[in-house]
């Protein structure tokens, strides 16, 4: 399909700002059913013939604010991709401030650049919609618990763990609601990839590489659309920020390091498999142990045991078969 209209979209809680690339024309609508068909009713009126699926809409994720959006213009087939807001941010460059209207302009460039290899939004299954929506859900209350015991720590810290023993109580109370809560929405987690067979073939064989823990393989799966959304376990390091990269100027040749502009959900998940890994896998153990002794640095040997298990993540999935230790039948 040759497309004859790009148009970014910037989406926030109350409005989206539309630009229109092929007319350099901007426009603010609200972020709601009627919004959405008076947007359309002003692209059609710039653009006089062109046809729906002639059009490339671009926006960035922004949880619930893009959702309804999406709906929309997925039930009415027209063409889009949301884009990860780490590969919009690498795209805008520096920048001195933030506007809605350039944000939007920006995106629209960016998918009229990227539109030879850009790859359009494909709706996940029912399963992993609903479990992408509880993970989130799942993290958040995962942040509560986290806040409510070190405002509990503190308050014992200085006033003993005697003193105020109402306070003491209402928190214990609220953690340990928030720990059932927890282990409900990883249940019901369980349950809908349980329902589905492909993707409990996927988790088993991500969950088969040592070190990768439960909830780290439903963020495998969640993440990559059940591995459809990156073309290579590169890819995917460098969104998730493990991805080295090199650092020189002219004649002067630094360090490689990792980009800040990092999921950091996922980054800090694969940090605490890669612990995992050292301390269980005797293979990682070996591995980390030997580079420590010659004198590396342990974070960056840390970050190669990382993408190691990145990469046996991808190629289990693409083999199809579970990961097997080879130090097991090493003679």
């Amino acid at each position: 399909m040759k497309f004859r209209a790009f148009i970014g979209i910037d989406v926030s809680k109350s409005t989206i700002d539309i630009y229109l690339r092929n007319a350099g024309r901007h426009a603010v609508f609200v972020n709601d059913l009627k919004g959405f068909e008076a947007m359309v009713e002003w692209l059609m009126d710039i653009l006089g013939q062109v046809c729906p699926e002639e059009m490339m809409f671009g926006m960035e994720h922004t949880g619930l604010y893009s959702e309804l959006l999406i709906s929309f213009l997925d039930d009415h087939n027209f063409p889009f991709t949301v884009l990860p807001g780490l590969e919009v941010k690498k795209s805008m460059g520096i920048r001195r401030g933030k506007s809605d209207k350039a944000d939007s302009k920006v995106i629209a460039e960016y998918i009229y650049e990227k539109r030879e290899k850009i790859k359009l939004f494909r709706k996940p299954s029912r399963n992993l919609e609903s479990i992408r929506k509880i993970a989130s859900y799942r993290e958040r209350l995962v942040k509560e618990r986290t806040a409510f015991k070190t405002r509990l720590g503190e308050h014992q810290k200085v006033y003993g763990k005697e003193s105020y023993e109402i306070y003491t109580q209402s928190h214990k109370q609220i953690i340990a609601c928030l720990d059932n809560q927890i282990k409900g929405m990883e249940a019901e987690m369980e349950r809908l990839i349980k329902d589905d067979q492909e993707m409990l073939r996927q988790y088993q064989l991500v969950k088969s590489v040592k070190g990768i823990g439960p909830q780290t393989a439903i963020m495998m799966i969640v993440l990559t659309k059940a591995f459809t959304a990156f073309p290579d376990w590169r890819k995917f390091a460098s969104y998730a920020g493990i991805a080295p990269f090199p650092n020189q100027s002219g004649t002067y040749m630094g360090k490689t390091r990792t980009s800040k502009l990092a999921n950091k959900r996922i980054k800090a998940l694969l940090t605490m498999c890669a612990g995992v890994a050292v301390q269980y896998n005797p293979e990682m153990r070996l591995y980390y142990e030997q580079r420590v002794n010659k004198g590396k640095n342990k974070m960056s040997t840390m970050n190669i045991i990382r993408n190691k298990l990145v990469s046996r993540i991808f190629a289990v999935i693409e083999r199809g078969t579970p990961y097997v230790e080879t130090m097991k039948y090493a003679a």
